[in-house]
């Protein structure tokens, strides 16, 4: 199944199905087919929350666009229709650092050994949760202007309450899969990382997510099974005004999902519409690349557009726009 958070013509936001293109408006559909007794989902994190309950009825829904049983006026295409994050407003947001590449390559351009405990742990930072947007623009105010950066990364969503759990059952409390971009205003970053509690003010001024969240369901014929959890097999691939500059596949984590889960549940209760990043695959931002001289001193701009893409996750499009403040 495939989730979308959108707005309708009163700008309110609404549950839809993404399906070949086309949203179907949940909430209509299911009292169309008069199911909304049972359950009507207002946001994709109240059908997170009662899952068992909600996924039967959507499923219905699908079934009955199949066969071409749903009024036109519940189903609109992709295009005329705003998608904003699938979660606007996460429970909480972590990001991982579960890429070696991406690790090894950007501590070598600063000159750096790669650090001995990535290999011992996998390791997460929280990040603003309330400042998550989707497609669309991305407004930045001009001190973090100075090297904006994308990171290009997929995201988890929590789908049931969980604590102390061992990576080998982590895979059953993902709910699903959605493409992250992780804004980093380099400038900001990097001098506030000299004072050692990781980044602030160079990322928590936006994070976007979307447009669509797919269930883990719908990947099964890309996972890779592990002991230590799966990976899948999906490109991921980056575009800044047209130009493809990153590529990677999903499958090379080094760290499991499933093994950042088990991390961050240690001691700790996770609960559904927590969102867990990824970390940047390899290739997968303007720090690396300039670093690795594959660009030049390359840094985003106000007017810059730039496209995230995952194989089964979508494109996640984003264009900046600039703040005088």
């Amino acid at each position: 199944m495939k989730l979308v958070t959108y707005l309708d013509s009163k700008k309110r936001q609404k549950v839809g199905l993404f399906s070949q293109g086309k949203i179907l408006d949940a909430a209509g559909a299911l009292q169309e087919l008069k199911l909304s007794s049972e359950f009507t989902p207002s946001t994709v994190l109240e059908l997170i929350e009662n899952q068992d309950l909600a996924i039967p009825l959507l499923q219905a829904v699908l079934k009955a666009h199949t066969e071409g049983k749903l009024s036109s006026a519940l189903i609109q295409p992709e295009e005329s229709v705003q998608i904003i994050s699938p979660i606007p407003r996460p429970v909480s947001m972590r990001d991982g650092y579960a890429f070696r590449q991406h690790v090894e390559a950007a501590r070598k351009n600063r000159g750096l050994p790669m650090i001995p405990e990535f290999d011992q742990f996998p390791t997460f930072y929280f990040t603003n949760h309330l400042a998550v947007t989707g497609p669309g623009d991305v407004t930045v105010q001009k001190m973090a202007q100075n090297q904006l950066d994308f990171e290009l990364e997929v995201a988890i969503v929590i789908g049931k309450e969980c604590r102390n759990v061992a990576a080998s059952q982590a895979d059953d409390c993902i709910f699903g899969y959605m493409i992250m971009n992780d804004w980093s205003a380099r400038h900001l970053q990097m001098e506030e990382m000299k004072l050692n509690l990781g980044p602030a003010k160079g990322k928590d001024f936006a994070t976007s997510l979307g447009p669509i969240l797919v269930t883990r369901d719908e990947l099964k014929n890309f996972a890779i099974p592990s002991p230590n959890g799966e990976r899948h097999s999906l490109k991921m691939k980056a575009f800044v005004n047209g130009k493809q500059l990153s590529e990677g596949n999903l499958q090379d984590m080094t760290w499991t999902f499933a093994q950042i889960i088990e991390r961050a549940s240690y001691g700790v209760t996770l609960h559904p519409g927590e969102v867990i990043g990824s970390g940047t695959v390899g290739t997968g931002c303007l720090l690396e690349l300039n670093g690795s001289k594959i660009t030049n001193n390359l840094w985003l701009k106000p007017g810059d557009e730039v496209i995230l893409e995952v194989d089964a996750l979508g494109k996640l499009k984003n264009r900046i726009c600039g703040a005088e403040i």
